[in-house]
């Protein structure tokens, strides 16, 4: 609703909004301290494009990143794709899950070891999979992906949400990312206020991307 109302009402485009989202996160994480290889796991939604931007930022001040995405890049939407575009022109690696394989089980053997070990060797793993828009329990390949980062990750930022917490309620699915932070954009989601989502959330950090104060106050009027 907020990233509608911007680029309709005030002409803010979507890119805009995706690119300081995508910078603001990647200076949270710096300023919490990186000392190892940063994992970025993205879905196929605009989520997965401020994943993007992400890794853009971070491999640009020098950082170790790696992208998995879990998704055909054909089924990105439009600010997404660009970003995926741009992410590809730089020498960030980008590794990608099968389209046709439906879960863990019957997927390449050899793509689940390698991201194993990338997210265990990891000090910090980016959970950029679902977005708010996200309804219901994540199903193959991200509950898979999911219960592997809440296994074997140090620490875990989730991108506005962590994957599986339903955003309106606070109440997490299953299975539900585990973050020790969330970055969350422009404002507290309803479902944060949820005592049930604390121990999804972890520390919770409202970052601004440049929407208008008038956009949040016409949200709140709505809701």
């Amino acid at each position: 609703m907020v990233d509608v109302i911007a680029i309709e009402k005030y002409g803010i485009t979507g890119l805009e909004l995706m690119e300081t989202a995508g910078c603001e996160t990647a200076e949270l994480v710096e300023r919490k301290g990186i000392d190892g290889p940063v994992v970025i796991c993205c879905g196929k939604g605009n989520n997965a494009g401020d994943g993007f931007v992400i890794a853009r930022y971070l491999a640009a001040r020098h950082h170790k990143v790696e992208v998995w995405v879990f998704s055909d890049s054909e089924q990105f939407p439009h600010d997404a794709s660009v970003n995926y575009a741009k992410l590809r022109d730089s020498d960030c690696p980008i590794m990608t899950w099968e389209a046709d394989a439906q879960n863990w089980e019957t997927g390449a053997k050899n793509f689940e070891e390698n991201f194993e070990n990338a997210i265990g060797r990891a000090d910090w793993v980016v959970d950029a999979l679902l977005g708010t828009g996200a309804v219901g329990q994540p199903r193959e390949p991200y509950a898979g992906v999911i219960r592997k980062i809440n296994c074997l990750a140090k620490r875990i930022l989730a991108v506005d949400v962590p994957s599986g917490l339903d955003v309106d309620r606070g109440e997490p699915t299953e299975p539900t990312i585990r973050a020790n932070f969330t970055g969350t954009f422009v404002a507290m989601k309803r479902g944060f206020l949820n005592p049930n989502a604390a121990e999804w959330l972890g520390e919770i950090h409202v970052i601004d991307i440049g929407v208008p104060n008038g956009v949040i106050e016409e949200v709140l009027a709505i809701s």
